[in-house]
């Protein structure tokens, strides 16, 4: 009697598979998935947060959204994101993100920024361990609450001693244990900072085997203090401790040489370091005008003047006047810098190496439209880049990067079965950005339904009230 009921059993289970009832079905939708090169419409069943299955065959939900002529992609992930406000989180939803992550400075205290995020997130999050902060701290002036840069003096200008290097590293490694995904560098930011004392935080960095997310030193044709020179000083440090590194907007950090800053990378990659980049697509950057990016020389540094400057709440151009007057103040100040030419930051993602990256902080358009401005900008309207390839750049790149601190990031940038359901549905006709400098955040269009852990919290082109569903990503084995 058994031997007759088990064939019928073996027959049933798939058939209970097939037609299990799913959370949500996004159903007709032209489906990409960068890893596997999957381009096909398919209909992809999600259950408690997961992708479940994504087949040709008809699937059931209790939710079934139509997506005929639209995308279905792997949500995008910035890992280049200062602020993570919650207004600042709703326009990079609309700008079809799923995870933004701050990574280049890092938050001063990793722990205190996981724990005021749970349950107040509307999208991923996660931070870098900061060696800016390490180094205000262990200079006795630590960064003010809220901050993210000291203003210029000792911590930022003066070499530092072997004893103070050391309670960097021990401040650090507390950082990393309490979840930072990497060590966050903002070396143009602490000009004081030897040589010696960036090999020893990428020392650090090799040894916790989470990689180096670095601003470099400098930037400009002159020398000393050229792009080169700074670029080549951290693939140096690179290669003598092991450390993966990555240079972040080399867009900005490498402006007129950027394609020459390029062939580095290329070159280190191709003799075996692990060397990563990005870039965002603006011709302007913005930063802290009261910072040590700003100490004596930076004109002729930059190659620009006072005008180029501009305020980002009123559009004010500087004089020299009202520069002293910012530049001296005891309160930060962010200013937008005319740096580059739009043209350079088009041949810039001419490169499969370069990965999309916002740095976004408010009052700059590409905190609220990188990622929308890269589908109509490079995609739809120059021709440059394919659609899988910009697909590429914004969600399976940087979830490699992160595979370096994160064994959950394994999950991320993919659209397979198995992966979470961190997943962007936009019209590729409108996807666009509206941010501008007059209205930096403005959000984009085009996106129709984004998903965070399987929750909507995009429905019809619009912001789901209340949906929270973001969690953190956190470095270490075993974290998620």
């Amino acid at each position: 009697m058994k031997w007759r009921i088990l064939p019928l059993v073996v027959m049933v289970l798939p058939l209970l598979a097939f037609s299990q009832t799913y959370d949500l079905v996004i159903e007709g939708g032209r489906v990409l998935d960068p890893e596997t090169g999957l381009d096909a419409v398919r209909n992809v069943g999600i259950a408690q947060g997961r992708i479940v299955r994504i087949s040709a065959d008809t699937l059931d939900g209790k939710r079934v959204i139509s997506a005929r002529g639209l995308v279905v992609a792997p949500g995008f992930i910035d890992l280049h994101q200062h602020d993570q406000d919650l207004e600042t989180q709703r326009v990079k939803a609309m700008d079809g993100v799923t995870t933004a992550l701050e990574m280049e400075i890092g938050k001063p205290d990793v722990a205190a920024f996981l724990e005021s995020k749970q349950g107040h997130s509307l999208i991923n999050y996660g931070t870098a361990a900061s060696h800016v902060a390490a180094r205000s701290l262990a200079f006795g002036t630590p960064i003010p609450e809220g901050g993210l840069l000291p203003k210029s003096g000792a911590a930022t200008d003066q070499p530092a001693s072997p004893e103070q290097i050391e309670n960097m590293k021990a401040r650090l490694r507390h950082e990393l244990d309490a979840g930072g995904l990497d060590i966050g560098m903002g070396i143009q930011y602490t000009p004081g900072a030897t040589r010696w004392e960036v090999i020893e935080m990428f020392r650090l960095a090799a040894e916790r085997h989470v990689p180096v997310y670095t601003h470099v030193r400098s930037s400009g044709k002159r020398e000393p203090g050229s792009g080169i020179e700074s670029i080549s000083e951290v693939i140096g440090a690179a290669a003598v401790t092991g450390a993966s590194l990555h240079i972040v907007h080399i867009n900005s950090s490498c402006g007129p040489q950027a394609l020459d800053c390029l062939t580095l990378v290329a070159g280190a990659r191709a003799r075996g370091l692990d060397v990563t980049t990005e870039a965002y697509p603006y011709e302007a950057g913005m930063t802290v005008l009261n910072s040590a990016l700003f100490n004596p020389g930076w004109q002729e540094k930059f190659g620009i003047t006072y005008h180029d400057l501009m305020l980002p709440d009123t559009g004010e151009r500087l004089t020299k006047e009202r520069f002293e007057e910012l530049h001296n103040a005891s309160q930060p100040h962010l200013v937008i810098m005319f740096t580059n030419r739009l043209e350079m930051v088009d041949s810039v993602f001419l490169n499969p190496l370069v990965m999309v990256a916002s740095d976004g902080l408010t009052g700059h358009p590409r905190n609220a439209g990188t990622f929308c401005r890269i589908l109509a900008r490079y995609v739809r309207n120059q021709g440059t880049m394919t659609l899988i390839d910009a697909i590429r750049r914004m969600s399976l790149m940087p979830a490699q990067f992160l595979e370096r601190s994160t064994p959950a990031a394994r999950a991320k940038g993919r659209l397979q079965e198995g992966a979470d359901a961190d997943v962007v549905v936009f019209d590729p006709q409108t996807v666009s950005d509206r941010s501008t400098y007059q209205h930096p955040m403005e959000p984009s269009v085009g996106v129709k339904y984004l998903l965070v852990g399987g929750v909507l919290v995009v429905d019809g082109g619009s912001l789901v009230e209340g949906a929270l569903p973001g969690k953190a990503m956190v470095g270490g084995i075993g974290r998620r």
